[in-house]
């Protein structure tokens, strides 16, 4: 079987897709009826081709890119007016089976105008800013671009989504378009428990996400303010960077709490599982997720999650049982779930034993097993 992917943020580019699509390529690797070609961008100002695995091939094409987190929309361009002819000629030279396309755009256009020149069918794995309403800061982009998506969504075989919400704003969009649930997964080798929450000392939260408004770790903040003000004893590690970050060390320290927070900065993959290990309870405060593999990941190490109501909550948290659940911005709600396990370790304790269970549903081999049969059917 032969798979042409398409996807313009892969490691050491991008955030949580690029991540997903490497976990995925490492289990296929072994899998001798599948020969893949990735085509993505390069770091430098050169195109690249280098060897993943034996039968998984890096096709990189130059976009002159200036920030290792996010695209921005002259790199997008850049990307799609390369890989485009480059993915025409592969298709011509040795055709191939289907398209992944990861992200609807720019990759799944450029699956779709594939799939006009040469007859070769895609699916497109759907991120979180296609659906539109997902980002309030591309509100204003969203009625431009929807007769991209509509046209890429429409001939998709299928549309790949991550959680029952994801499924639920597309159908919003269009009611029409077929849509496959197969949810994001964890390295359980990777992310495992640290020691378990001690009975004094301070809780320890980590939030790992860019630092920007979506993810709401304003409210984190104010909570944590909050906790401090009524004599909880807590510290706070925001992992990540982003365009909020002045605004965030100032609101942390116009609150007095410069000292109870942590700003990280980027941490790299390879250090990730250490940070996760030495908290105590994970929170992500955000507007709005397909699955946060950050979620993931510490569900893998066995952290308490503490989450908003927003896509894939209720396929990682169960309220009560491994975590609880509040509304965006509800910082009184956000501050009363972490002030109950300040004050109660064995409930802490006993919501992590949860987490680390749950956890192993969504291990990567169980994932990829999934989307073997989906590929199966193409």
């Amino acid at each position: 079987m032969r798979i042409l992917m398409l996807d313009n943020e892969f490691p050491p580019l991008g955030g949580g897709m690029g991540t997903t699509h490497e976990a995925l390529l490492k289990q296929f690797a072994p899998r001798a009826e599948l020969e893949i070609d990735v085509i993505t961008a390069a770091l430098g100002k050169e195109s690249q081709s280098e060897q993943f695995a034996e039968r998984i091939r890096l096709w990189k094409v130059p976009v002159n890119n200036r920030n290792l987190h996010h695209s921005s929309n002259r790199e997008l361009i850049a990307y799609t007016l390369q890989a485009l002819p480059l993915a025409l000629k592969l298709q011509r030279a040795q055709p191939y089976d289907f398209c992944f396309a990861w992200s609807a755009l720019p990759a799944g256009f450029i699956a779709r105008m594939v799939e006009w020149r040469t007859g070769l069918p895609y699916m497109v794995w759907v991120s979180g800013p296609d659906i539109p309403g997902f980002e309030q800061r591309y509100a204003r982009l969203y009625p431009l671009l929807w007769p991209l998506l509509k046209t890429t969504w429409r001939h998709a075989k299928p549309l790949i989504a991550k959680c029952k919400q994801e499924v639920d704003m597309i159908h919003a969009c269009d009611p029409n378009i077929p849509v496959h649930i197969i949810p994001n997964g964890v390295d359980l080798n990777s992310f495992s428990p640290g020691a378990p929450v001690p009975d004094d000392g301070p809780l320890k939260l980590i939030c790992v996400a860019r630092l920007i408004e979506r993810k709401g770790q304003r409210h984190l903040i104010q909570a944590v303010q909050a906790l401090v003000a009524c004599g909880m004893d807590v510290t706070l590690d925001l992992v990540g960077t982003g365009d909020a970050l002045p605004q965030y060390q100032k609101l942390a320290s116009d609150l007095g709490i410069m000292e109870r927070v942590n700003f990280a900065g980027y941490v790299s993959r390879q250090e990730i599982p250490q940070w996760y290990a030495a908290a105590h309870v994970f929170v992500l405060p955000s507007y709005n997720e397909g699955m946060a593999l950050a979620a993931l990941e510490a569900l893998g190490a066995g952290l308490p999650l503490v989450l908003t109501r927003t896509g894939g909550t209720e396929e990682l948290a169960q309220a009560g049982e491994n975590g609880y659940i509040f509304e965006w911005g509800d910082v009184d709600a956000l501050a009363r779930h972490l002030k109950r396990l300040a004050q109660d370790r064995e409930l802490t304790r006993k919501m992590a034993r949860a987490s680390r269970a749950r956890a192993k549903r969504f291990s990567w081999p169980k994932i990829a097993a999934e989307y073997i049969e989906l590929f199966a059917r193409m």
